[in-house]
């Protein structure tokens, strides 16, 4: 039995932590490659906001970023197998941020702040 807290070809988003307001918020959403010792190899697209119509934009090329689960750093929310990341859009509800594939699925990210 693998006891690894993620498995490989998970889908993960991932928000990094900001340190400063100015700070631009990021997020990441793909497919786990690798987990070992709380360091997480994934590929996807990062997802930053435009400051003029803050609104989530992907970034068309595709990426691996190695990072740190346990550093404090990043929140990674599990995602169903389901959902169709090449689909993933942010829509603003209220106060909140949703993030959804266009389905019924959609995460709401409350605690993150959208300006």
């Amino acid at each position: 039995m693998n006891s690894a807290i993620l498995q490989r070809g998970e889908k993960i988003h991932v928000l990094h932590r900001r340190q400063i307001d100015s700070e631009p918020h990021r997020h990441f959403v793909g497919v786990v490659d690798e987990y070992d010792g709380g360091v997480v190899r994934m590929t996807g697209h990062l997802y930053v906001v435009d400051k003029s119509t803050f609104q989530f934009v992907r970034r068309p090329e595709l990426r691996t970023r190695i990072v740190s689960v346990v550093s404090g750093e990043i929140i990674v929310n599990v995602l169903p197998p389901q959902v169709a990341l090449e689909k993933i859009v942010y829509k603003l509800e209220g106060a909140a941020v949703r993030v959804t594939d266009g389905t019924e699925w959609h995460l709401d990210l409350s605690e993150v702040g959208w300006k």
